[in-house]
């Protein structure tokens, strides 16, 4: 059977899939904010940025305090002049615990940031430690600025995201607040270790709640570097699950092309290709070492350390 030029064409272009029940279709993969402050030029980033939307990445990821601002300047200079109409945008509220006030005075600060006078998605960020849903939710808290932003017409929609433990995310879900995404980690070692796709993902799809993976490589790509797995793998498993989007870490145009000659056209893996790569990664998974996210403070940002007490990485070192 011969392709025509429009299926020939599609077939180039990474897939659109439903955010949820938003009504609203976003790409199967995503770019990660944090990993753009970590570029050594900002015109590099820039040109990573817009490659990717060339290529029908639409998904944006960032957060207030990524690099102290610097990835959603990045990513808001790299929108300017048309970029921002061919996107959906999210970034995230770093307030870990402070109140409504200071959220939304957040959400101004990136707004001016990213160059646009709405978001498509703010995230409350890093629900990490186990005082944080109480904090969120209290009398006052960073929730009710989710609603006041909705109300106001400066975010579409509203989410939460975490990388710490399953539980934190049910607990989060369990003040029945109408979430529209929640964004967790989800990779072949999950699976099988304090695993939030066993854990949280039927109960966002119970909901209606559109997922979010993120850290298909673990975070730090340790795995594929040690061999455990490969980056391609990786990446495939996470796509292959039921998930509106996977936010991928990119800080190299090589990284981005990499990913994208695995996105463009994805077809999910069989059932029983995402069973044998468990299986090849279920010795590795058992003890969190390609998760460290999940066993150590190593991932937690200094913002929320400090306001939950505890000293940033810079300072322990001294």
């Amino acid at each position: 059977m011969s392709v025509t030029p429009a299926e020939n064409a599609a077939s180039k272009k990474v897939p659109l899939r439903q955010l949820g029940n938003s009504g609203v279709e976003v790409s199967a993969l995503g770019i990660g904010g944090h990993h753009l402050g970590l570029i050594a030029r900002e015109r590099d980033a820039i040109e990573i940025v817009r490659e990717a939307i060339d290529a029908g990445v639409t998904f944006m990821d960032n957060a207030w305090e990524y690099h102290e601002g610097k990835s959603e300047k990045r990513m808001g200079k790299a929108l300017a002049g048309g970029w921002r109409e061919q996107v959906f945008l999210m970034s995230k509220v770093c307030t870990h615990g402070r109140d409504s006030k200071t959220a939304m005075r957040q959400l101004e600060e990136s707004l001016r940031r990213l160059g646009t006078d709405y978001l498509d998605l703010w995230q409350i960020h890093e629900v990490a430690y186990y005082n944080d849903p109480q904090r969120h939710f209290m009398k006052g808290g960073v929730v009710e600025a989710l609603t006041m932003a909705k109300d106001q017409g400066k975010v579409r929609f509203v989410g939460f995201t975490g990388h710490k433990d399953p539980a934190l995310h049910l607990e989060m879900l369990s003040y029945d607040y109408p979430f529209d995404t929640c964004q967790l980690p989800l990779n072949a070692f999950d699976a099988t270790f304090r695993s939030f796709e066993r854990m949280v993902l039927p109960e966002l799809h119970k909901r209606g709640i559109a997922p979010i993976g993120m850290k298909s490589l673990g975070g730090e790509g340790d795995s594929a570097k040690k061999r455990a797995i490969s980056a391609q793998e990786s990446l495939s498993y996470a796509m292959s699950l039921p998930v509106a989007t996977t936010v991928s870490g990119i800080d190299s145009m090589k990284v981005l092309r990499q990913n994208l000659k695995v996105a463009r056209g994805f077809t999910p893996l069989m059932p029983t290709e995402m069973a044998a790569l468990r299986q090849k990664v279920a010795s590795f998974a058992a003890d969190g070492r390609f998760e460290t996210y999940k066993v150590t403070a190593n991932h937690e940002g200094a913002v929320g350390r400090k306001q939950h007490g505890f000293k940033s990485e810079e300072e322990m070192a001294m």
